[in-house]
């Protein structure tokens, strides 16, 4: 029988999406890649694949398994099995840089970003960026690593020169103006089967690491969402949400061959948007869903489902 295969390496943030998947009565296995082989001389089983490696892997002990993953997934495109969030989409998910640029392309406007490796280059790099204020980030992130706002020069300075200062994994660190909002929040949008689903309000008075796993809320001290407020929650799904970035998003998912995916941006003071990061394996809040009545990982366990069935009926 064929099945449904999640490729990841957190549990935690996969158990939604295989409870929905039990609650649909459809067959599925985890390939869990934070270490393993992959036999090339052998055919991959028949059935539906979905990856949703994580480019903060490497902060679970999980170093090289995106790596691991790069190299499954071009052995099961290579045999021709669908796969969702194939090699195309890692690469974005691994790299700012990669997503910068093709967002670009798209005719998605990003903010002012220099990438930059070693701290005196880092130095160089926000002198010529030429803002009053900017934040520093990994290029290979996930959960908001490595981001922190700076108003000045020195105080860059004495921040890459102390022990709190942050090494990226693959040694890339971006510089970014930053886009003051004229209220503390963010918009994410996410897409299932490459169209948009719903976009969710992101509180950002409490920080820049806006994880919104209901993991992060219960484990995680570096992904502070925090308890939400009654009257002010950090999640909060727009009813009605309608803008023509959406149509651009869906053409860039498409021509990446994304099916998964948050996206999310800021608006300036001028109402224009920018946006700063694509998330392939994206997750999505138990709460705000609940409050609007809109199920991420339901919608997707039936869009997987649905992929099954045409296989099978083909």
């Amino acid at each position: 029988m064929e099945k449904i295969y999640i490729i990841h390496e957190n549990k935690e943030w996969t158990e939604h999406l295989t409870k929905r998947l039990e609650e649909l009565n459809l067959p599925y296995e985890e390939w869990h890649l934070d270490e393993g082989i992959v036999p090339l001389t052998e055919e991959p089983p028949q059935g539906v694949f979905y990856n949703r490696m994580s480019a903060s892997s490497h902060t679970r002990n999980h170093r090289f398994a995106p790596e691991l993953t790069a190299a499954t997934l071009a052995w099961l495109e290579h045999n021709g099995r669908r796969v969702n969030n194939g090699s195309r989409a890692l690469q974005l998910e691994l790299s700012k840089v990669n997503q910068y640029t093709e967002l670009e392309k798209h005719g998605i406007k990003t903010p002012k970003t220099i990438a930059a490796v070693g701290k005196e280059q880092i130095i160089k790099a926000a002198k010529a960026i030429g803002a009053a204020s900017f934040i520093t980030k990994h290029n290979r992130a996930g959960k908001g690593l490595g981001v922190q706002l700076f108003h000045s020069i020195s105080s860059l300075e004495n921040y890459i020169n102390s022990p709190a200062f942050e090494e990226p994994v693959d040694g890339i660190t971006l510089i970014q103006e930053y886009i003051k909002a004229p209220q503390p929040f963010i918009t994410r949008c996410e897409f299932i089967g490459g169209k948009f689903l719903y976009a969710v309000q992101v509180d950002t008075s409490e920080g820049f690491e806006l994880c919104p796993a209901d993991a992060c809320q219960i484990g995680d001290l570096f992904c502070p969402v925090g308890e939400e407020k009654e009257e002010k929650p950090k999640f909060q799904i727009i009813e009605g949400f309608n803008d023509p970035i959406i149509e651009k998003y869906e053409a860039f998912l498409w021509d990446n061959n994304i099916q998964v995916a948050g996206i999310e941006f800021i608006r300036n003071e001028n109402g224009e948007i920018f946006t700063y990061d694509v998330n392939t394996n994206t997750n999505y809040n138990a709460d705000a869903e609940k409050k609007a009545g809109k199920y991420g990982m339901l919608e997707l366990a039936k869009f997987l489902g649905s992929q099954l069935k045409i296989k099978e009926e083909a």
